[in-house]
């Protein structure tokens, strides 16, 4: 007997690519919904994977049955059709299908209104994550694996669980990535970002973490010379913390910083917050700061911020190699799509978020579970799992 494995965007298809190579005697032997393609498992598409087996010898064929008769040799090709729908429930394969072309036609020409006809938990999560500001096409991926999940449970799942189904996938996706607070593998920590997002604020919450909880011997260095501000405010959390501080101008001087603090547990590094749209800043971060193999970098962003000029801030720093992110302003929106956006954009995973202006309190470690609870609006004000 061969025996051959097909697939096919649909059943229909599937059965006409059996029938052109194996025949009119080709029998059916299992068939299921497969993956394929994507990027980060997001933007996968789904298609019918059929096996299919034909005996090369058969018994004698009855006569051919005359052209005349071609409408009732395709009703009995519907009915093998039909015999092999069956088995998945044609009903509910064809609803998929349908909301599938809704889909479709939702990421190409962004009509929402099309997904109308979702079954009503289902709705209610699409919502939310347009609420969310979450970008189409994860949309579009996340209501693809939802409508598969909700007919294999035969349409009979609460809202509760359609939350939990998300938060499954989400983490999944998002594990892959490095996650979670700074674990002193490297010794010289670089906190970058543009001017108003807490960098100051957020390294002083760092820096009482690993004195108060860890009890490690932590330094900092700035070089931030461009507001005096902003080096009294270092210097306020560095004697409250009773942790040595060193102001930077050149390489020359960051370079004897770091041999001073050589015997340091950590290092600090905070640098100075402008706009993010003048390159230059950048270049000025290069030439202040000696990059190597034991110097992780973190860019620093606001939840306020919009998400298009997150993409610039990101695109803009990515020059010095970004490590992990901080996301900061929990506390202050009530959108949060942006984080799922960009961390799966730039591949990038999270190291704290931050929700206040306390010391040392309102910072918490980041978490693939943590970043989606948020989004989802599980414990969202304070960001635990």
């Amino acid at each position: 007997m061969k025996v051959k494995k097909f697939i096919a965007p649909s059943m229909p298809e599937a059965m006409k690519m059996i029938r052109n190579e194996l025949g009119q005697d080709a029998v059916i032997l299992n068939s299921k919904v497969v993956q394929k393609g994507g990027v980060f498992g997001f933007f996968t598409k789904k298609n019918i994977e059929v096996i299919a087996a034909v005996d090369p010898h058969p018994l004698p064929k009855k006569p051919t049955v005359p052209k005349q008769h071609y409408e009732e040799i395709n009703k009995i090709s519907k009915n093998v059709e039909q015999e092999v729908r069956n088995k998945t429930n044609n009903d509910l394969l064809k609803e998929i299908q349908g909301l599938k072309a809704m889909m479709k036609e939702f990421s190409d020409n962004g009509n929402r209104d099309s997904f109308e006809h979702y079954p009503g938990p289902l709705r209610q999560l699409h919502q939310l994550l347009i609420e969310q500001e979450i970008d189409n096409a994860i949309i579009k991926d996340t209501m693809g694996h939802l409508l598969e999940k909700w007919y294999i449970n035969k349409g009979e799942a609460t809202s509760e669980e359609i939350v939990s189904w998300v938060k499954e996938y989400y983490i999944h996706k998002l594990e892959q990535l490095p996650f979670g607070a700074i674990n002193y593998s490297k010794k010289f920590i670089n906190v970058v970002g543009p001017t108003g997002v807490g960098k100051t604020t957020t390294l002083a919450k760092i820096a009482a973490q690993a004195v108060l909880k860890y009890n490690k011997k932590v330094a900092f260095i700035t070089t931030d010379t461009y507001r005096i501000a902003a080096i009294d405010q270092l210097k306020t959390y560095a004697k409250i913390l009773n942790i040595p501080l060193e102001v930077t101008y050149t390489v020359d001087d960051f370079k004897k910083a770091k041999d001073r603090f050589s015997h340091f547990d950590l290092v600090l590094i905070d640098t100075a917050g402008r706009n993010f749209r003048n390159k230059q800043y950048v270049e000025d971060l290069k030439s202040v700061i000696e990059y190597g193999e034991d110097l992780e970098t973190i860019l620093v962003l606001a939840l306020t911020s919009k998400y298009d000029d997150m993409i610039e801030i990101y695109q803009q720093f990515s020059v010095i190699n970004i490590d992990k992110l901080i996301f900061t302003k929990v506390d202050e929106t009530a959108k949060y799509g942006s984080m799922l956006n960009l961390i799966t954009k730039y591949q990038t995973g999270v190291a704290y978020l931050t929700t206040g202006q306390n010391v040392p309190d309102d910072i918490v470690e980041a978490s693939p579970e943590s970043i989606t609870n948020i989004v989802l609006g599980v414990n969202k004000n304070d960001g635990s799992s």
